[in-house]
């Protein structure tokens, strides 16, 4: 369940860079804070 989280909180964090990188920078902070929350090493929602 883990690894399955880290996969997910590191795809949200990249498509928030790459979302910020395109200019939609309110989008692109969505995501990251997104990705921060699901991940294990942060505040995971699921556990």
């Amino acid at each position: 369940m883990n690894t399955i989280l880290w996969i997910i909180a590191v795809i949200l964090v990249v498509a928030g860079i790459v979302t910020i990188v395109r200019g939609q920078v309110l989008w692109g902070a969505v995501l990251i804070v997104a990705g921060l929350l699901v991940g294990p090493g942060g505040v995971s929602l699921f556990t």
